[in-house]
Order: C-alpha cells, then structure tokens, then sequence
C-alpha cells in the first residue's frame, strides 16, 4: 500500500482529522475564499458611511457629555485595525446631512454585504435556485440582518465603554473585569453568529445545527480583534507606502472577518449533514474512488442549479478506468435517493 492510501485510510478513520479535511476541501468547492472577497468588497463600502451614520446618530444623543463620546469614539476605532489609527474625530455632534449620507451609505453597502452574504451561504447548503429567496424577499431578509447585527455592535460598543470607565472597581478586583469582559463578548458574538447564521440561510435552521460555527466564529473573531488589529497595525505604520498601506491592510483585515464567517458556516454544514470523510485525493483527480460523503456533496452541487420546482435534477457516477466503481455506478447513484455502494464501509470507518 502506497504512502498516500495509508494517509487516506488514516484520516477516514480519524475524524479529528478527517472532519477538518473536509471542511477545507468543501471550502474551495464552494470557492469560498472567492465569495469572502464579495462580502468584503460591500462590507467595505458600507464602512465610512457606517461611520458617519453612528457618530451623527450619537452626537444627537450624547450632546453635553464630550467624556462620554471621548470614550465611544476611542472604543469604536480602535476595533478598526490601521484605519482606526488614523481617524479623528474633530467634532462629535448630530448632523441631519451626515445621518441622510449614512443611511444611503450604509444601506447600499450593508444590503449589498448582506446579500452576498446570502448567496454564499445558500451555495454552501446547496439551496436549489427554486427555493432561494425572490429579490423582494432576500432584501427583507437583509434589512433585518443589518437591525440584527447594528443592534449587536451597538451592545458590544456599550459594554466596552462601560468596561473602559470602570476603572475604580478595575483597581479594586485586578484583571476580573477584563476576564469578564471577555466572555461577555464572546457570549454576544456567540448569540450574533448564531443568529446570522440562520437568518443567512434559505433553510430553517435549529441552533443546534449553527451553533458549532457560531462557536468558531466567536472565537476567531475576538482572536482577530486582540492580536490581529496590533500586529496589522505596525506594519502598516512602518510602511512607506502611506494611505495605501492603510486601505490595503484594512481590506485584508476585513476579508479575514468575511472568510472566519464563509468557514464556520462550512463547519456547520458538514458537522451537521456528516459529509466527511472525502476521499484524499478527490480535488486533484478523477481517478478515485469516491466515499459517500464525496457522492452526496458533488450530488448537493447538482441539485443547487435546480431553478424549477418542476424540474429534476439527477446525478450519475461512472466507473473509474482501472474498472473500480467511482460510485453507485453509471445509472442512479445519491441524486436517485438509492444508498451508493461503498457506504456502509465508509459509515465503519468513520465510526472506527
């Protein structure tokens, strides 16, 4: 036995690793690092205005209190890794033309997000076209995202301000406060991914079957606001290049946020639909031999490209050369609803 199918055997047996190989292996079939970059470009887009929106909508409520803006101003751009650095606030007060700005602003590149967003993770569950949402509806959809996630930053804004000024009790009880926090922060982007997740999705979702890639999500993102906004920050002050060292770092440190959230939406999908273990070589050949979980993932692919209810869409798998069966063989196969040979030994393996 070859180097290569003793690994393979290996990582079927083993789902911590198996399962991982999986998710990375669905990540590039969904191409996701390329619907990431998407969601990154709106979300870009969406930035400044939603900057301009918030701190014109504070400054109407905040009039009179310049300590308290000076603290919200300080915890909203440092969570801006290199931009944050270079923002100033000169002054902090409503504006009616700055609130008509931000709401057009933050409503073209926050839906525009939202949507791509969607798409995303409707192609990563394999949402046949029929049954995705009209563009009526999907916008709808995306409008309540946003409520949901301004309503989140907003709390997690809130609860950083109160942290930052209680520096009394801070003194008092040591680095408690911040370990608390912490998981407070945590828990409030648990509950946003979770969420999000759902609502980013045609199906209806328990949060049992979105909770593990909330859980990742959550955790990826604080690791990224605390490690990663120093670090990208640095290099971009000992850069030449200036402002576009700024927007290039920005755009990377934004990306990075969209594709922790296209990653745990593909732990989600194949923790909770069991498509692992794919077979090692998979991606880089056609002569395999498929497991069940490669036959019910390229059969899902199909099927997405379904656009009516009438039609139907069924997948074939055709022997390998050597005369092995790549699948059920050439007629029916997983898109006929008929259990693809070779299943049972991989359901053993994946148990062993």
């Amino acid at each position: 036995m070859s180097g290569t199918a003793q690994l393979d055997r290996f990582q079927r047996r083993h789902s911590w690793l198996g399962l991982p190989l999986a998710v990375i292996y669905k990540l590039f079939d969904d191409r996701g690092p390329y619907l990431a970059a998407l969601i990154t470009y709106y979300a870009f887009v969406s930035l400044f205005p939603l900057l301009l929106l918030f701190f014109s909508a504070a400054g109407f409520v905040l009039q009179g209190n310049p300590h308290l803006q000076h603290q919200i101003e300080h915890e909203v751009v440092k969570n801006l890794p290199v931009i944050g650095s270079k923002l100033h606030i000169e002054t902090f007060h409503g504006s009616g033309i700055g609130l008509a700005i931000g709401v057009i602003g933050t409503l073209y590149g926050g839906l525009g997000a939202m949507q791509a967003a969607q798409a995303a993770f409707n192609q990563i569950y394999g949402v046949p076209r029929n049954e995705q949402p009209n563009p009526f509806k999907s916008r709808l959809r995306s409008l309540r995202l946003l409520a949901l996630l301004g309503s989140g930053v907003l709390l997690s804004t809130g609860l950083a301000v109160i942290l930052s000024t209680a520096n009394g009790l801070s003194r008092q009880i040591g680095p408690t406060v911040h370990v608390v926090g912490y998981i407070l922060n945590y828990l409030l982007d648990l509950g946003l991914f979770s969420a999000a997740f759902q609502l980013l999705t045609a199906l209806e979702l328990k949060v049992r079957q979105v909770i593990r890639g909330g859980m990742v999500a959550a955790g990826f993102y604080m690791l990224l606001q605390i490690l990663g906004s120093s670090y990208v920050s640095h290099k971009a002050h000992a850069s030449v290049y200036g402002v576009f060292a700024v927007v290039l770092a920005t755009l990377a440190w934004m990306y990075l946020q969209s594709l922790i959230l296209v990653l745990a939406a593909e732990i989600n999908v194949v923790y909770d639909r069991r498509l692992w273990p794919r077979s090692l070589l998979t991606p880089f050949t056609d002569h395999v031999v498929l497991t069940a979980a490669d036959r019910t993932v390229y059969a899902m692919y199909a099927a997405a490209q379904r656009f009516k209810g009438f039609e139907q869409v069924t997948t074939d798998f055709e022997p390998v050369s050597d005369g092995r069966v790549g699948a059920a063989g050439a007629k029916g196969g997983a898109g006929e609803g008929e259990e693809p040979a070779g299943a049972a030994e991989d359901q053993a393996e994946r148990r062993g």
